[in-house]
């Protein structure tokens, strides 16, 4: 798949996440929001911090991306190169798919991969009690970017996906590209302090439809992967 329509990909998966972040998240983003001063939480100023938190967790999602770009850089020089890269396109197309059954109720498969996480997030969340309640934008940023290592299938999933791009850059921007597809909702969420409508997003028709987009989208990474095999032999 060329590199601009894997991240027009990412970015697509991030907007079809949103019914996952609603759920997962909104939460999260109502308890930050209104633990801003009262004064703060209305027009521009509420756009700051709103701005902020979501900034700093597509930086930490770059910055992971990154990571695992480079992973697979550096796993790009093993013996059998093509094969090893082929390899990982083909796992992040079988994640996109489970990531597909996931969104739509279908497979709950990926609850697995986010326990692995847990772990992880106990040694960053008692950091976060450090920024909260949130009275600055520098705080709202700093709690943002931890708040980007929350343990999450959506972004777990993605993030397979940036190891398959073999170089820190493309891998980084992979992820910013996924972060960024998730912005609309996640701003909304913010902005309305958790009164954003979940009637749609989160009905089980929307929830089908964008699991059923994102298993295409994995499809088709899978056909690209067959494809590149076929060509290799």
């Amino acid at each position: 798949m060329p590199i601009d329509a894997t991240f027009l990909s990412a970015f697509i998966v991030g907007m079809l996440g949103g019914v996952h972040c609603v759920g997962m998240c909104g939460g999260i983003v109502s308890m930050l929001t209104l633990g801003v001063p009262e004064a703060q939480r209305k027009g521009v100023a509420a756009w700051r911090f709103v701005l902020a938190y979501n900034l700093a967790r597509i930086w930490s999602y770059t910055i992971a991306g990154a990571l695992m770009g480079g992973l697979g850089w550096l796993a790009a020089y093993w013996p059998e190169i093509r094969q090893l890269q082929l390899a990982l396109q083909l796992l992040s197309g079988l994640f996109m798919i489970a990531l597909g059954l996931y969104l739509a109720g279908w497979w709950y498969g990926l609850l697995r991969v986010e326990a692995v996480g847990v772990h992880f997030w106990k040694k960053i969340e008692p950091y976060t009690r450090k920024f909260i309640p949130v009275r600055s934008v520098s705080q709202a940023f700093s709690l943002g970017f931890l708040w980007g290592w929350l343990p999450c299938g959506l972004v777990y999933s993605v993030l397979v996906w940036s190891i398959s791009a073999a170089n820190p850059l493309n891998g980084g921007l992979l992820m910013m590209s996924f972060g960024l597809g998730t912005l609309p909702v996640m701003i909304g969420m913010g902005l309305f302090a958790g009164k954003v409508s979940n009637q749609w997003v989160q009905s089980k028709t929307t929830r089908q439809i964008a699991g059923g987009l994102v298993i295409l989208l994995g499809v088709v990474q899978l056909l690209h992967v067959f494809t590149a095999y076929r060509t290799a032999v």
